[in-house]
């Protein structure tokens, strides 16, 4: 086929990088076996995540989140570390008509501001932040009833408010990441999260 005959290609809408500044304004970390964090004023990141995090580790087992694996696969863990955003649990709490959804509740590990829309984030970003630690994100997490129990458990409402959750928390439940340069994040950190150039896939 000559150069002349190959069919026209038409790139696809493509949104060019940026940079966003902002600051983490809190951290947190299971305790023992259960989903629920504790605040913290520190978290030692390594390539595994948080050491003796429920969340840690290089690889996970394969959950409902993976249908296309049977359940308990072993597989890479790129959910070592669940982000938060303090308007995005606001918009939550109002839609769930409660007075608050803290991120422990919903096992959350870093609460940023800074950044509108953090759910929406694409993946592939890149979170730098001031001392070191790079994160880059999978993509957004996917509310689920396990999460909608546990805050059912702190504010009643039973059933209602598990499955409340995960209507509420679609598209603002927050972000998944690893650990891509290890070291130490502390509270009041700033960051810069650099977004790469998106293309929308048209085939």
């Amino acid at each position: 086929m000559s150069q002349a005959s190959l069919p026209i290609f038409q790139l696809p809408q493509i949104t060019r990088p940026r940079r966003i500044e902002g600051r983490i304004t809190g951290l947190y970390r299971t305790s023992g076996e259960g989903f629920e964090t504790i605040p913290v004023e520190r978290l030692d990141l390594g390539y595994d995540g948080i050491a003796g995090d429920r969340h840690g580790g290089l690889t996970r087992k394969s959950g409902g989140r993976e249908p296309w694996y049977p359940r308990g696969t072993e597989m890479r863990n790129e959910r070592q570390l669940s982000i938060l955003a303090p308007d995005e649990l606001a918009a939550i709490a109002a839609a769930m008509d409660i007075a608050e959804l803290r991120p422990e509740w919903i096992g959350g590990n870093l609460l940023l501001e800074g950044i509108a829309q953090l759910t929406w984030l694409p993946p592939r970003t890149l979170l730098f932040f001031a001392n070191g630690v790079t994160l880059k994100i999978d993509g957004d997490n996917g509310p689920c009833r396990f999460a909608g129990r546990s805050i059912a458990e702190k504010v009643g409402g039973g059933t209602d408010v598990e499955l409340g959750f995960v209507q509420a928390a679609r598209k603002r439940r927050g972000l998944v990441a690893w650990v891509e340069k290890p070291g130490t994040i502390a509270a009041g950190e700033s960051f810069e999260a650099r977004l790469p150039e998106q293309w929308i896939y048209q085939g």
